[in-house]
């Protein structure tokens, strides 16, 4: 399992890598799946824009994209998180920036264990993925 974080155009946020490295397997294991290489990538509004443009032909902000490397049960991928609009969505949502980020940071690997959301009664399964996966990290905080 590698957990890698890099930056552009922006500066790394606090994050609790020792958490992640606890909390995104046991996410993972309720799908029957393992932590192989998945690498974040925090970068500026303008920068996810442009991959968004590139890589899916969508023309607005996002605050993640992921690049799925899965093979099997073993879970990989890039996953491109736009800090600028996890922020606007914490503001926009009543959230904490830190909650608003575990939330991205956690939705990206549930697209990497196979959960979708391009449909509404997609949204609505990975709302619900998400949220579990949310009171798993509040467990961990509070112990």
């Amino acid at each position: 399992m590698e957990i890698t974080f890099h930056t552009q155009d922006v500066e790394l946020p606090n994050i609790n890598q020792d958490l992640l490295n606890e909390w995104l397997p046991k996410v993972a294991s309720f799908y029957n799946k393992e932590i192989g290489e998945i690498t974040y990538i925090f970068c500026s509004d303008p920068v996810i824009l442009e991959i968004n443009q590139q890589y899916l032909n969508h023309d607005y902000y996002t605050d993640i994209i992921s690049f799925d490397y899965t093979e099997g049960n073993v879970v990989s991928g890039d996953l491109f998180i736009g800090l600028e609009t996890i922020q606007s969505n914490a503001s926009k949502y009543q959230t904490s920036f830190t909650e608003e980020l575990h939330r991205v940071l956690i939705h990206g690997v549930l697209h990497l264990c196979g959960i979708d959301d391009q449909t509404p009664e997609q949204r609505v399964t990975m709302e619900k993925e998400e949220n579990r996966a949310l009171l798993l990290i509040r467990d961990y905080l509070t112990a």
